[in-house]
């Protein structure tokens, strides 16, 4: 019983935790949904899948970005990485 409690007592405050409390990324120049969704549709992509988009800001680093295709066939921002070109 001793054991079982704490076990009980995280998942109640995991279960608390949600990814709805993350802000959403906004598009930078550079993005591909940057000023609007992208005019060609993946059709044949399947619905959850990731795709990458890496490039370069005005200051010269590096961005990699990370989209998820939507039931709707949109792409929503889920991950900017921002860096040196290369790394030391």
């Amino acid at each position: 019983m001793k054991a079982l409690l704490p076990a009980l007592f995280a998942g109640a405050l995991l279960a608390g935790c949600s990814s709805a409390d993350t802000p959403a990324l906004d598009p930078i120049p550079g993005s591909i949904t940057y000023g609007g969704q992208p005019r060609t549709k993946l059709t044949k992509s399947p619905v959850g899948s990731a795709v990458y988009n890496q490039f370069y800001n005005g200051t010269g680093q590096r961005v990699e970005e990370t989209y998820i295709l939507q039931p709707d066939r949109s792409l929503k921002l889920v991950r900017r990485v921002v860096g040196p070109d290369f790394p030391d």
